[in-house]
C-alpha cells in the first residue's frame, strides 16, 4: 500500500511514518547539511524532481557536475529497488524537464547581466574593493547616469573609469576626490576578473528572469541547472552571481505572501561560499533578501557541510532542516554538531546529537514545517530513492537537451550595442579630429604669415637700397661739385 501523503506535499522519505514537505510552506526556505559522501546531492536531486513534478520551477547549482543526471531517467540498482519496496512507493524511472545554463557559455546557455544591473555594491564585493575604491566606483556609476552612458559590459566600465580619471578635477570638485591611483587599482582588478571569465558574464542579451520560471506542457516545472564545476574555482564570481540573482528576483516579483506552492525554489550548493569573508554590509543584504524574498513566493535551500557555515541571522530564517551525518573529530566539529542538534525540535525517541553521528548514507534527520508554520518533531528518515539517473549525463546527451531547450537561440549569441565604450570612443575620435583640424588651420595660418612678411621685407629692403643709392649719388655729385669748384679756384 503506497505511503499516504497529502496533495499539497512532496515525499522526502520514511521515518516513523511518511516524512513530507508542505508546498505551501516551501517558501520558508531550508538547509540540507552533512559531511562529504553522506547523500546531500541525492537529497537535493530528489527534492528538485519532486518540486518539478508539483509544477514548481527549480534553480540549482551543479557544483560537481553529477547533478546533471536529473535530466535523464534513472537506472535503479537492486538496492534502490529494495528501498522503494520497503517504503511501499513506486520507483518508475523518469526525469523532469531541464534547462542547462553556464556563466562561461560552455555547458549550457550563457547567463549574462549588465554592469548597471549588478550595481556598485555587488560589483565592489566581487572585486574586493576597499571603501575608497568602492566610493570611486559609485561615483563612476553616478557620472555614467548623468552623462547618459550605458554600462553594459566590462569595456563600458573600463571606459567610464578612464573618463572619470581624465576629468578628475571637475568630477572631484562635485562628487569627491578621484585619485588616478585608485582608478588604476580598480582597472587592474577588472582585468583580473576579465581573465576569470567575467567578460562572458557581463553583457547582453541579459537574462530574463521569467525564463527561469517556466513550466512544460504537462505542467511540470523546469529544473534550471547552472554548470558550476569551473565557476566554483572563482568563488567570488559564483557567490556574487547567486546574490545578484536573488536580489533581482526580490526587486522584480510582486508580493504574494504564502502561496499554495512556490513560484521558484533555489538550491545553493557549497553555500558557505556565499558568506565567506563577506563584509558586514553584504551579510546584512543577504539576510534581508532571505528574510523578505519568501513573501515573493521564492524558497531558498542552502546545501552545505555544516549548518554552522551559515550565519545565525540567516540560519534562523530556515524552516526545513535536513541533516545528514556529521563527524565530530575536533572541538570545532563538536561545536558544529551541538549547534546542528540544538536546531531541531526534540524527538523523545532518540538523542539528536548521537543520531546525527550514527546516520548511514541515504539517511537524515528531517524536520519540516506543519500547516501552521511550526517545526515538526525531528524524525530519523530513510531518504526515498531517486527516479532520475545518479551521476552525470554525457556531452552528447547534454547537447541534445540544449538544442531542444525552450530558450535555444535566445542567449547563445552575444549582442554589443552602443553603450559607454562606443559613446566615449566616439567623443574621443571627434575631439581628436577637431584637434587635428585646429592644428592644421593654425599651421596654415603660420605658413601664410611668413610669406607676407617676406614680401614686406623685400619692399622695405628695396626702399632702403633705393634711398641709399639716391643718397650716395647725390653725395657724389655734391662732392664732385665741391671738388670741381676748388680745382677751378686754383687755376
Amino acid at each position: 500500500m503506497p505511503l499516504p501523503i497529502g496533495e499539497n506535499e512532496i515525499l522526502l522519505g520514511l521515518g516513523e511514518g511518511p516524512v513530507t514537505q508542505r508546498l505551501d510552506r516551501s517558501n520558508r526556505h531550508g538547509v540540507v547539511a552533512g559531511a562529504t559522501g553522506t547523500g546531500k546531492t541525492v537529497t537535493l536531486q530528489i527534492m528538485a524532481q519532486a518540486f518539478s513534478d508539483a509544477g514548481v520551477p527549480v534553480f540549482a547549482a551543479d557544483v560537481k557536475g553529477d547533478l546533471s543526471g536529473i535530466a535523464a531517467p534513472g537506472e535503479p540498482s537492486e538496492a534502490m529497488v529494495a528501498r522503494a519496496v520497503a517504503m511501499e512507493i513506486p520507483l518508475t524511472p523518469s526525469a523532469p524537464p531541464v534547462v542547462f545554463w553556464d556563466l562561461l557559455g560552455q555547458k549550457g546557455h550563457p547567463i549574462r547581466t549588465t554592469i548597471s544591473e549588478m550595481g556598485p555594491l555587488l560589483l565592489s564585493r566581487l572585486l574586493e574593493l576597499n571603501d575608497v575604491q568602492e566610493g570611486v566606483l559609485t561615483i563612476t556609476f553616478h557620472v555614467a547616469d548623468q552623462e547618459g552612458l550605458l554600462l553594459l559590459d566590462l569595456k563600458d566600465l573600463q571606459a567610464a573609469l578612464k573618463y572619470v580619471a581624465d576629468n578628475a578635477d571637475e568630477i572631484g570638485a562635485q562628487y569627491g576626490n578621484v585619485a588616478a591611483a585608485t582608478v588604476g587599482a580598480i582597472q587592474r582588478k577588472l582585468l583580473t576578473l576579465q581573465t576569470q571569465g567575467g567578460e562572458n558574464f557581463f553583457g547582453e542579451p541579459a537574462l530574463d528572469l521569467s525564463d527561469l520560471m517556466r513550466t512544460d506542457v504537462a505542467g511540470r516545472g523546469y529544473v534550471n541547472l547552472l554548470a558550476a564545476d569551473r565557476l566554483i574555482q572563482s568563488p567570488k564570481l559564483y557567490s556574487t552571481f547567486l546574490l545578484w540573482l536573488l536580489s533581482e528576483l526580490f526587486e522584480t516579483l510582486p508580493e504574494v505572501g504564502d502561496p499554495e506552492r512556490p513560484r521558484l525554489v533555489f538550491f545553493f550548493d557549497e553555500a558557505h561560499l556565499l558568506f565567506n569573508d563577506a563584509p558586514k554590509a553584504l551579510l546584512e543584504k543577504i539576510e534581508q533578501v532571505v528574510r523578505l524574498i519568501r513573501s515573493k513566493g521564492v524558497g531558498i535551500y542552502f546545501v552545505t557541510q555544516n549548518p554552522a557555515d551559515i550565519p545565525d541571522a540567516v540560519l534562523g530564517q530556515l524552516g526545513a532542516r535536513i541533516q545528514h551525518a556529521l563527524r565530530a573529530y575536533t572541538p570545532a566539529d563538536q561545536k558544529g554538531l551541538r549547534a546542528a542538534a540544538q536546531s531541531f525540535r526534540v524527538n523523545p525517541a532518540f538523542d539528536t546529537a548521537e543520531a546525527i553521528q550514527a546516520l548511514g548514507v541515504g539517511e537524515a534527520l528531517v524536520s519540516t514545517l506543519d500547516e501552521k508554520g511550526a517545526p515538526r518533531v525531528v524524525q530519523r528518515t530513510l531518504i526515498r530513492p531517486p527516479a532520475s539517473r545518479l551521476g552525470p549525463i554525457g556531452p552528447q546527451e547534454r547537447a541534445a537537451l540544449q538544442a531542444q531547450s525552450p530558450v535555444a537561440g535566445l542567449y547563445d549569441a552575444a549582442r554589443d550595442r552602443e553603450s559607454a565604450y562606443e559613446i566615449l570612443r566616439g567623443r574621443a575620435l571627434e575631439t581628436r579630429r577637431q584637434a587635428e583640424a585646429d592644428r592644421a588651420e593654425s599651421e596654415a595660418a603660420r605658413a601664410t604669415r611668413p610669406r607676407a612678411g617676406n614680401r614686406q621685407a623685400m619692399v622695405e629692403a628695396f626702399a632702403v637700397t633705393l634711398v641709399r643709392t639716391v643718397a650716395s649719388q647725390a653725395g657724389r655729385e655734391l662732392m664732385r661739385g665741391l671738388l670741381g669748384g676748388l680745382r677751378r679756384g686754383r687755376r
